[in-house]
């Protein structure tokens, strides 16, 4: 089977023993390098490496894998939906930090926005005031840590270059 999309543009379902696509993912049972057994994995439909490994169950002759069905497809989807929601999320939090600081009789939101380009990496540090209008915002290294006390004495420093 095939794929190619169909006519209304969604990758055709496919529902083999070693292999299940459809609802934007596809599930291929496949040999497990490391020892007997198998493993299945978890790729998102345009996606050049699988999200998720893990093993899988062996059949009644305890030498081929347990062919894929219903059930298993869409607990596999949910478990790799999850675990790449939950890497989206970690590297989101990693990226875009914020902290709250009281500093000259004011509460200030302190923003560290990382941006991780090959060639350029850096961070864009900024400060939004007791109004809710950014009040400062400048250019740093990816490096930059940003924690209550760094936030404190920028806001302090009247958002010069941070020390």
């Amino acid at each position: 089977m095939s794929t190619e999309p169909d006519d209304a543009g969604q990758p055709e379902v496919i529902k083999e023993p070693r292999r299940w696509q459809d609802y934007g993912w596809t599930a291929q049972v496949i040999k497990n390098d490391d020892d007997e057994g198998w493993a299945v994995a978890m790729t998102k439909i345009g996606a050049s490496e699988p999200a998720l490994i893990g093993p899988w169950t062996m059949g009644r002759d305890k030498k081929n894998p347990k062919p894929l069905d219903t059930n298993a497809f869409h607990t596999l989807v949910k478990t790799a939906s999850e675990f790449v929601r939950r890497q989206e999320q970690q590297e989101h939090a990693r990226l875009h930090q914020s902290v709250v600081v009281t500093a000259a009789g004011a509460r200030w939101q302190v923003n560290l926005d990382i941006v991780p380009d090959d060639d350029d990496p850096h961070a864009t540090l900024s400060a939004v005031g007791p109004d809710g209008e950014a009040a400062a915002s400048r250019r740093v290294a990816a490096s930059f840590k940003l924690n209550a006390r760094s936030a404190q004495a920028w806001v302090e420093g009247g958002f010069g270059k941070p020390g």
